[in-house]
């Protein structure tokens, strides 16, 4: 069974940090064999409430607290810092992050829910899985197919702009691809524009997340895990966007590669 209460209570307090345990038999030796299954009843359980209208802010938050524990559970280790960041603020706000794999959509709401209501930015093909789409749908995301660019800059302009003012966060991963190295290049400006449109700060979050494999196989979105790899979590302080959102974008850019050139190495 596994326990998410600790894992609850210390984020609470804005940040946390996995216990250090040795993993033995199965989960030990095969972590991602051991993983999985815990991940598809977990988004099985979720997916059964969201078709019947049952998945509420509780529900998410749980499923992501589930995730977590899960990924501890074959050794996997996290460490969460600053929540305290955007924990007090009076408006919604645009996360803007850098995207390394599927950990970071399953894990950010349980950061995140507690304190205001948020939802993602998010690829077609997320809202296509068995199962899983009708989790990620019922947090009304807004879906963007990748094959037009001008089409998919409107619906995320719009969409945002229709969902901060609704009191509604958003969580925006602004490369083109998942990336294990971060290329400020492919970090594109649309989470600092959506906010500038609405007149919301852009909180940016570092993440590292790279124990979760990118390549899977049959499914490309779940790939190995490797426990030998830390997960990291990091959030900035707020940032006002002015003028063109330059020097916020920079700001943005400047957090998260100074995050990773620290965790990387």
């Amino acid at each position: 069974m596994l326990n998410t209460e600790s894992v609850r209570k210390k984020l609470a307090e804005g940040s946390y940090r996995s216990e250090e345990k040795s993993i033995g038999g199965v989960a030990g030796c095969f972590p991602s064999l051991a993983y999985y299954p815990k991940m598809i009843g977990i988004v099985q359980r979720a997916a059964r409430l969201a078709k019947k209208g049952r998945y509420d802010a509780e529900q998410w938050i749980e499923s992501s607290l589930y995730t977590i524990a899960a990924l501890e559970s074959v050794g996997v280790r996290f460490s969460i810092e600053n929540i305290g960041a955007f924990s007090s603020l009076e408006t919604p706000c645009v996360f803007v992050g850098n995207h390394m794999s599927s950990l970071e959509t399953f894990a950010l709401p349980c950061m995140i829910r507690p304190y205001r209501k948020v939802t993602f930015v998010v690829k077609k093909s997320l809202v296509e899985y068995p199962f899983f789409k009708h989790v990620m749908l019922s947090q009304d995301p807004i879906v963007v197919g990748r094959e037009n660019p001008r089409e998919d800059l409107r619906a995320m302009l719009g969409g945002g702009m229709e969902r901060l003012e609704k009191g509604i966060s958003m969580i925006v991963f602004p490369q083109t691809t998942r990336a294990s190295k971060f290329n400020p290049e492919d970090f594109n400006s649309i989470g600092v524009k959506m906010a500038k449109r609405a007149g919301v700060p852009v909180v940016p979050v570092a993440i590292r997340s790279d124990a979760w494999g990118s390549e899977g196989w049959p499914v490309r979105d779940f790939g190995a895990i490797n426990p030998e790899k830390p997960v990291r979590f990091s959030f900035g302080e707020p940032i006002e966007v002015t003028g063109n959102g330059r020097e916020a974008q920079d700001e943005v850019v400047r957090f998260i590669r100074e995050k990773l050139d620290t965790w990387m190495t």
